[in-house]
């Protein structure tokens, strides 16, 4: 296993779509693009940034339910890439590792949930070394973050949700 960090979540433009980016800590600086929901986006940045909405989201409701049942996050593992019958699109697997009155316990998640909940707890994110090797793509320098970056990319997203319309999310 390779210890990731949450780099961004950014838009792809311009197609508009979310993407999640996990770079890895040490090594090479691989980073594990995942393109995810807007909704999880939304969620994702809302913890990023610090945001505390006046209502619990999904997945502060998932955080505030393991401190009351006294169970701790330990690690949030992304495990695989299953690649559609198309041979281009695929979907990422996830793994919660929770531990409660000295038990572990492994629950599947969608990564996006997971990065969402661990990037509410200060829980490491991890992945596959495996996984590593056959999606990670290493950024050009250019590629990196300023510090402008977090205003554009808070801007990409405003533009981003204000389009959305019920009929995208429809199958």
């Amino acid at each position: 296993m390779v210890e990731m960090h949450l780099a961004a979540v950014r838009v792809e433009l311009p197609t508009n779509n979310p993407v999640v980016l996990l770079q890895e800590v040490e090594g090479a600086r691989r980073t594990l693009p995942i393109f995810i929901g807007a909704p999880e986006a939304t969620a994702i940045a809302f913890a990023l940034q610090e945001v505390v909405p006046p209502r619990p989201m999904t997945h502060d409701l998932m955080r505030d339910l393991l401190v009351a049942l006294g169970a701790t996050l330990e690690r949030v593992v992304v495990t695989e890439l299953r690649m559609g019958e198309d041979g281009r699109s695929g979907t990422y697997y996830a793994e919660l590792h929770l531990r409660h009155g000295g038990e572990s316990q492994v629950v599947s998640a969608r990564p996006s949930d997971a990065i969402a909940l661990a990037a509410r707890t200060g829980t490491p994110i991890f992945a596959e070394d495996d996984l590593l090797d056959a999606a990670g793509v290493v950024l050009d320098a250019a590629d990196d973050d300023d510090e402008t970056a977090p205003d554009e990319l808070v801007s990409q997203f405003r533009q981003f949700i204000e389009g959305i319309r019920p009929e995208d999310f429809s199958s």
